[in-house]
């Protein structure tokens, strides 16, 4: 389940909308969670590849068309054009939600047939939209210049937490960063460009304090297994499988830094605001960000990260040592990761989205 589909399709049924959320069905696709709003899946013969794209798109453009709807929300290129369709056959309104630059992603950028085909379908079909936005302020800017209309900005924040770790109000210097361990967290998934090797040969430079938690999972989690068998077996590297959306925070409030290290291997990446970024900060948690324009901007804000300017092994384990040798520098992050998590919440997100919808 994407959480920010979860959250948008909540906020939609709060405000009196009856809302209906469709996508593919994998083959290891676990159950559906409870939901208030419908939830549809839609069976596919292929899982990947041209031909999945194509049965994909047919499969539901013919759901869309065979119902009646008020607007249709096309989630990222790869929905767009049944989305347009369809909502051209029911007289609906069109909303393109671009969770990312997608013709600009890794599995793409270096494939030029491919990416100029999704230019052209996106140049095409996203000035139709009634509405656009996204999930930052740079990307917006990015996709106005490509598309050659606004943008609005949906950012992936979460519900406010109230179950947080000691508020360092109340004790400046709380000794929470002389933890004995000293856990190190990756929530995601584990695929590549997300710094995972790096993150990993950064640990064997550190002190034997310090572990590396990964949850979630991904096409790199048996590559990451088989080459660090070493630091699974002395308890250093665990990796805790997935973890549902709403049970996350049970991890990172046991953790005493997160990490968040896309490799600026495409666009995309670069102008990305991961929901990570703003879980860390909910529960209070500094982190190691890169230097991208979206986490400097909120850095610069709110002085919760540490940032990398580049992605190398031996950087980060200087920068994370750092950390652990100066519980006032991080007794600060964390005070600022604090005053950020009041204002960064869905709750304040969900007004923003509601008056973006509110305009059609």
């Amino acid at each position: 389940m994407d959480r920010r589909m979860d959250r948008i399709c909540r906020s939609l049924l709060s405000a009196g909308h009856e809302v209906w959320l469709i996508g593919r069905e994998k083959n290891d696709s676990p159950p559906l969670l409870d939901r208030p709003y419908h939830q549809v899946r839609l069976p596919m013969n292929r899982q990947s590849g041209k031909g999945f794209y194509a049965e994909y798109n047919y499969k539901l453009w013919h759901y869309l068309r065979a119902r009646r709807w008020d607007v249709i929300n096309a989630v990222d290129l790869d929905t767009i054009l049944p989305a347009y369709l369809a909502a051209r056959y029911c007289r609906a309104r069109l909303v393109y939600d671009a969770h990312e630059f997608f013709s600009e992603t890794p599995e793409v950028v270096n494939r030029p047939l491919i990416r100029k085909a999704w230019q052209i379908i996106g140049k095409w079909l996203v000035p139709k939209a009634d509405l656009c936005y996204t999930v930052g302020p740079e990307l917006a800017k990015i996709l106005a210049d490509e598309y050659g209309v606004n943008f609005g900005v949906v950012r992936n924040t979460p519900e406010k937490l109230e179950n947080r770790k000691t508020d360092l109000s109340k004790n400046e210097k709380s000794d929470i960063s002389d933890y004995p361990k000293k856990i190190i967290l990756y929530q995601g998934m584990l695929n590549a460009g997300r710094g995972l090797f790096p993150a990993t040969e950064a640990l064997r430079l550190l002190p034997e304090n310090y572990v590396l938690w990964l949850v979630g999972n991904g096409d790199l989690e048996e590559k990451l297994k088989d080459g660090n068998k070493d630091l699974i077996d002395q308890g250093r590297l665990v990796f805790h499988g997935f973890v549902p959306g709403d049970r996350l925070a049970e991890f990172t409030n046991q953790a005493w830094l997160g990490l968040n290290l896309l490799d600026a291997i495409s666009p995309s990446y670069y102008y990305s605001l991961a929901n990570k970024c703003f879980d860390y900060i909910q529960c209070g948690l500094p982190s190691v960000q890169m230097a991208f324009p979206e986490y400097e901007a909120l850095n610069k804000e709110y002085h919760c990260f540490v940032t990398m300017d580049r992605l190398e092994s031996a950087r980060l384990s200087i920068v994370i040592a750092h950390l652990g040798e100066n519980p006032e520098k991080y007794a600060r992050l964390r005070k600022g990761c604090l005053r950020a998590a009041e204002v960064l919440t869905w709750e304040n997100e969900e007004k923003e989205l509601l008056r973006l919808w509110q305009s059609i």
